[in-house]
């Protein structure tokens, strides 16, 4: 491996995260932490003790969630032959279990997953603050790497993957894919990867003080993936584009939309800090929802709400994240600061986007935004600048929605205008039928199966 491939390894095991469309916080953790646990019982959030030394016998029986699943004869070079009758072994991994897009992704994922056809298992890097800990279900094999970062989590990872020997490890978001791209020579030889995208990468990198180096790493890197999901023709043509991934590899598959759940989940009462905003008075009812980050344009809302000054808007943002103060700073600068109410993260967001009268998504770029595909699902138009990702793919074929000219504030300014002025009309059920989790989850399955090498059904 050359220099520029040396120092390309070291940036990613550093792991200065790339701002993913939708990963949540994560915090740092001793880097010395050593257990595993797998939480087999919700209610005392305590696990069985899950030992990650390699296996380099014969036929091992191992115990998922309560089934027992028959594993394959292996050696240490990975050589395997699936036993007549197995389920597809699949490893998901991510970072944390945060509050992010990402997280309730995978999550409805392995809750609709075919348990008949696959044996999962969940790796998680690290468990602190897993709001959606409790949605992983029982028969999902769950594992802690109890590590801060990827690059303290890396040889954990390696020993999990040669332990269980995985038909398939499917990880999301890019600096862990980069970073399971970059090991695959350690991995066994018949384990075959799925990287899922979750942001139009050259946007990403654009702000990044090494955008020449990380640009080098997922170039070189990424086309070591068996296959890369997107989840916008957006995100495919930039992949392919930018970063040489050959069009084989890439596929797009947009992301679950639980409609059912959702709206059932949207029929429960508003807290108590949705009193002002949700007050007859209140005029528009706006929601907004994300990280507060500079990815998501919020900044770019406040100015249009504050060119809006003539109409009854009211606006909630749900969300934290590191601008939390600076935007609050500049709604006081703006004189808005009693029109815009910031209510921090929301373990159910759904009555929220149900209660208003359209959901605004500000965004300077996105992968596929999941808040915009549940307010729809809770029948709610959006009002969204024409950001790169999924945004207009979705948008356009819903009359009820409006979308920017631009980028900017004055243009998601007049938008609202735009939208305001209109017979205002509730979106039908069936505009997210393309997204509904049975679907894409069948979608998965396959895709899945076809990079094992076993034919679906």
């Amino acid at each position: 491996m050359g220099s520029a491939s040396r120092y390309a390894t070291w940036l990613v095991l550093q792991n200065r995260e790339m701002p993913d469309a939708e990963q949540a916080d994560t915090t740092n953790v001793a880097a010395n932490a050593e257990e595993r646990r797998i939480g087999a019982s919700r209610a005392s959030g305590e696990g069985r003790a899950f030992s990650l030394a390699v296996d380099t016998g014969s036929t091992a029986t191992r115990s998922l969630g309560g089934h027992i699943h028959r594993g394959s004869v292996a050696d240490l070079h990975g050589e395997h032959v699936a036993l007549s009758g197995a389920r597809c072994k699949t490893l998901f991994l991510i970072p944390t279990l945060g509050g992010g897009g990402a997280e309730r992704v995978v999550c409805t994922l392995l809750r609709h997953i075919d348990q008949a056809r696959f044996a999962l298992t969940l790796g998680v890097v690290d468990s602190r603050d897993a709001v959606f800990r409790r949605d992983v279900p029982d028969h999902v094999e769950y594992v802690d790497l109890a590590a801060g970062r990827v690059r303290y989590a890396l040889p954990r990872l390696l020993k999990l993957i040669w332990s269980i020997r995985p038909d398939v490890v499917f990880s999301t978001l890019g600096h862990l894919n980069l970073a399971l791209a970059l090991s695959k020579p350690l991995l066994p030889r018949r384990t075959r990867l799925i990287g899922r995208e979750t942001i139009v990468l050259s946007q990403a990198l654009a702000s990044e003080s090494r955008r020449a180096l990380w640009s080098f790493g997922y170039r070189w890197f990424y086309r070591r993936l068996d296959r890369i999901v997107c989840q916008s023709r957006d995100m495919r043509d930039d992949l392919i584009r930018e970063f040489a991934v050959p069009e084989e590899k890439a596929v797009v598959i947009p992301n679950p939309i639980d409609a059912e759940a959702i709206r059932r989940r949207a029929c429960e009462a508003l807290p108590e800090a949705a009193a002002d905003w949700v007050r007859p008075s209140a005029g528009l009812r706006l929601v907004a929802a994300g990280r507060l980050t500079f990815q998501k344009g919020f900044d770019l809302l406040l100015d249009a709400v504050a060119s809006c000054r003539d109409l009854p808007v009211r606006v909630a943002i749900l969300g934290d994240g590191p601008l939390r103060n600076d935007l609050l700073a500049r709604a006081r600068q703006l004189g808005i600061d009693e029109r815009v109410d910031f209510v921090g993260y929301q373990q159910n967001p759904y009555p929220w986007f149900r209660a208003a009268d359209a959901f605004v998504v500000s965004s300077r770029y996105e992968g596929l935004s999941n808040v915009m595909l549940e307010a729809i699902a809770c029948g709610t138009p959006v009002i969204a600048t024409p950001a790169p990702g999924g945004t207009r793919d979705v948008l356009s074929a819903i009359s009820e929605c409006e979308i920017a000219d631009s980028i900017s504030s004055s243009s998601l300014a007049s938008a609202i205008r735009v939208w305001a002025k209109r017979q205002r009309r509730r979106v039908p059920d069936d505009a997210v039928a393309a997204y509904s989790v049975e679907r894409v989850t069948r979608r998965y399955e396959q895709e899945i199966l076809a990079v094992a090498g076993v034919a679906g059904p």
